[in-house]
């Protein structure tokens, strides 16, 4: 079974929720646009100033993904 892989994109500032949540949508576009799988796409909100965007793909996805859209960071979960 592969690894899944967070990859995330941090907003900050008093719009950070909705950038955000904007953010979503382009990730949602892309991966449709592409036919690539994913499990989820959400936000996380750490704090009013601070919230990201995130997209949970297989381990094998993960370098598409990565190379393409260019995350702020990722974690393994």
């Amino acid at each position: 079974m592969s690894r899944k892989i967070k990859l995330l994109w941090d907003f900050r500032g008093e719009d950070a929720k909705a950038t955000a949540k904007h953010h979503t949508i382009h990730l949602k576009e892309f991966a449709e646009l592409e036919n690539l799988n994913f499990h989820e796409i959400d936000i996380q909100e750490q704090n009013p100033m601070l919230a990201s965007a995130f997209i949970t793909v297989d381990e094998a996805d993960m370098k598409t993904y990565r190379n393409a859209l260019k995350p702020h960071r990722g974690e393994v979960g």
